[in-house]
């Protein structure tokens, strides 16, 4: 049974795991301007097929390979190769539909004697002479496609550097290499690589003078420079799967004997090895899904199954992989990132941050707590991730940012009118009342403050950030908790006796609402001695000191007004 394991684990190490992405996309094709004479046309045709089946297993068996076929005059010549850092299944699939696509260069009807095919994920080339010693040619071109990248000149520059750095790395690493580069928060990818039949010093030469030839796309998103023996690209979007990249199989048949020694040499090692691995990885596996049970309980197959359930791959292609120019803000519980999904809804998606205990409440009270409830004043949740190596949350995109934004003393954002500041504290209110009375469930948010106010377009408000809250039921009024919250926004009696009601969540309300009137921070009030609390007081209490000193109030006319902006 032992011996069974360790063989099934090491023909699975052998295997290659696949993206199902085979990049099939057509860059470009060429086909010659020769053809053959009519009277040998059919002949000519027949060797063409016989030579596009002869690649089929070589392709299949490494990735690439050659064929000749036919008599001295009507010989066909034929090469094709997938990228290295395809999947062995990705590649059979791009190259079967490459070569159904060669046929529009029509050797059937036109008897066409010569054509190259790029696809995104290989290539594909048959002539009627011998080409495998040809690295430039005339024919050699670049495509550059999409609009130009907002960044355009830090973008240019970007691309330019890492096509430089794909043409050095790329001949010293067997003929191929994929990079990234990202200055100044704008990230280009780049993948580079030779065909077979080129050596390193073609395969150098070629590259450079792709390097020349693809100069001219940046700043447009992508590029590519399609030569006779190597191929180019950059993008703006990383393309290419730098963890299933195959080792290149030209070159140094020394390399390969010292290879196949070492492998030899170390073959009882790396069973040892394999078993104890194995052992690990059983183990941590079997712990991580016991962790987990515990940590998410019964939501972890209740989200499997549920509509919200979103693939963690999805949500990070989304976000350009978390890139920072798509960041929207930072907050005690993670970091969120504006997106967009696959069917073009925009949409806002928080990663949980791990530097806490309380991550997985925090994942448990979004999902459980308010993915049932609808109102228009309160964030809504779209779906989660919880399968990948972090937990995300998916929310609707509100565009026109936070209470906290508009009132910061940056003021980058144009002041709010009385009759917006008035419809954002009665929008506010009704959310909350929907929390506490109207709902299915009674919540209490616990963190009602400026950041946790999202504006949309129209300035209607929504409350955001659910990772505090807590659930009670209908027969209870109280109950003892752990204390959470921000400072100055938590009531007195909630931190002193740790007794947690609804009037918590008013307390923050009712702070909210006078930095919502004088159009400032709480925090921005603090000095030594003194808070916006403190100072709302001392007015109130002077003037109701005032009022008891004198006999007559009708006499007296009081008026007051915040400091705004």
């Amino acid at each position: 049974m032992a011996l069974l394991l360790l063989l099934l684990l090491f023909f699975s190490c052998l295997s290659t795991p696949s993206l199902s992405d085979p990049r099939a996309t057509k860059a470009a094709m060429l086909c010659t301007n020769r053809t053959a004479p009519t009277p040998s046309r059919q002949l000519f045709v027949s060797n063409f097929l016989a030579a596009m089946d002869a690649l089929t297993p070589l392709i299949s068996a490494k990735r690439y390979g050659s064929s000749i076929n036919g008599t001295h005059t009507l010989t066909v010549y034929a090469f094709g190769q997938c990228m290295k850092d395809l999947s062995q299944q990705d590649c059979n699939m791009c190259f079967a539909q490459c070569k159904t696509q060669i046929l529009n260069c029509l050797p059937f009807q036109k008897g066409t004697r010569g054509g190259s095919l790029f696809f995104d994920g290989c290539y594909l080339r048959y002539d009627d002479y011998n080409f495998f010693n040809e690295t430039i040619t005339d024919r050699d071109t670049s495509v550059c496609n999409g609009t130009s990248n907002k960044n355009g000149v830090v973008y240019k520059a970007n691309a330019l550097q890492l096509v430089s750095n794909l043409s050095h790395l790329a001949p010293k690493n067997g003929g191929f290499f994929v990079a990234s580069l990202s200055r100044k928060n704008v990230s280009v990818y780049g993948l580079a690589q030779c065909w077979e039949y080129v050596n390193a010093t073609s395969c150098r030469n070629c590259l450079a003078d792709a390097v020349t030839r693809i100069g001219s796309c940046p700043p447009k998103q992508e590029g590519r420079a399609l030569n006779t023996g190597c191929y180019l690209r950059y993008s703006s979007q990383k393309f290419y799967d730098n963890s299933t990249v195959v080792a290149s199989s030209s070159g140094n048949h020394g390399r390969r004997k010292l290879a196949i020694i070492l492998a030899a040499s170390f073959a009882a090692l790396a069973l040892v090895l394999a078993a104890a691995t194995f052992a690990f990885f059983a183990r941590k596996n079997l712990l991580k899904r016991r962790r987990d049970r515990r940590q998410f309980g019964a939501i972890l197959d209740t989200v499997n199954k549920s509509k919200l359930n979103m693939a963690y791959e999805i949500l990070e292609k989304a976000t350009n992989y978390f890139n920072d120019d798509n960041k929207l803000g930072q907050g005690g519980s993670g970091s969120v990132y504006k997106g967009v999904l696959p069917d073009g809804n925009v949409v806002a998606i928080k990663r949980l941050s791990f530097n806490t205990t309380q991550w997985a409440d925090h994942f448990f009270n979004e999902v459980n707590l308010i993915s049932g409830i609808h109102h228009k004043n309160l964030v809504r949740l779209l779906g989660c991730s919880i399968t990948g190596p972090e937990s995300l949350l998916v929310y609707e995109y509100v565009p026109n940012k936070s209470l906290h934004d508009h009132l910061s003393a940056r003021r980058i954002l144009q002041p709010l009118t009385w009759e917006v500041r008035y419809k954002i504290i009665l929008g506010i209110a009704e959310g909350m009342a929907y929390l506490h009375e109207e709902s299915h469930v009674r919540i209490i948010h616990r963190d009602i403050k400026l950041s946790n106010i999202l504006l949309d377009n129209d300035f209607t408000p929504k409350i955001a950030d659910f990772g505090l809250a807590r659930l009670f039921p209908e027969d209870k009024s109280h109950i003892s908790t752990a204390i959470a919250g921000t400072l100055g926004y938590m009531a007195p009696e909630y931190v002193v006796r740790g007794k947690l009601t609804e009037k918590a969540d008013v307390f923050s309300f009712g702070v909210l609402v006078v930095e919502i009137v004088s159009g400032r921070k709480n925090t921005s009030f603090i000095t030594s001695s003194s808070s916006i609390l403190q100072t709302v007081t001392v007015i109130f209490c002077r003037a109701s000191t005032y009022f008891l000193d004198n006999v007559s109030f009708a006499d007296y006319h009081f008026s007051f007004s915040f400091s705004i902006y």
